[in-house]
């Protein structure tokens, strides 16, 4: 086995792992609506999950655990997935609060760091932000 295996290896380990807490966030609610499904399916694809990993993930007994990030960049682009997954019915209820919290924590965040993370992101993707925020955006 090369190197490159070995890389390839655990990043697909690592992209298991995280289309595993996005499953989770989606089923927070108790059940994943059509909305939810249909981004859980492009992140299937985005990851390069097969079917049968697919299919061992959405089990109840789930258990995987969260696989830090290497860069700062990465942890980020990580947490707005799984913003994208819980904001595709439009809304975040507090248990989808509750394990982001968690899995900001697992990605290396301290508690302060998350929650402000989680606060903005909220903003951000109910579109409650200022219009001086929205131009630095743009």
């Amino acid at each position: 086995m090369s190197f490159v295996d070995l890389y390839t290896h655990s990043e697909h380990r690592k992209n298991v792992a995280h289309f595993a807490a996005i499953a989770t966030l989606a089923a927070a609610d108790g059940q994943i609506n059509e909305a939810e499904l249909a981004v859980l399916n492009r992140f299937s694809n985005k990851l390069g999950i097969s079917e049968q990993e697919y299919a061992e993930v959405m089990k109840k007994e789930n258990k995987y655990p969260i696989d830090p990030a290497s860069s700062a960049q990465a942890r980020l682009e990580r947490l707005f997935d799984l913003f994208k997954i819980i904001f595709a019915d439009h809304r975040i209820d507090q248990e989808e609060t509750a394990l982001v919290l968690k899995y900001a924590i697992g990605l290396g965040y301290t508690e302060a760091e998350a929650l402000k993370l989680i606060k903005r992101s909220t903003e951000i993707f109910t579109g409650r932000f200022s219009f001086e925020e929205y131009q630095s955006l743009l």
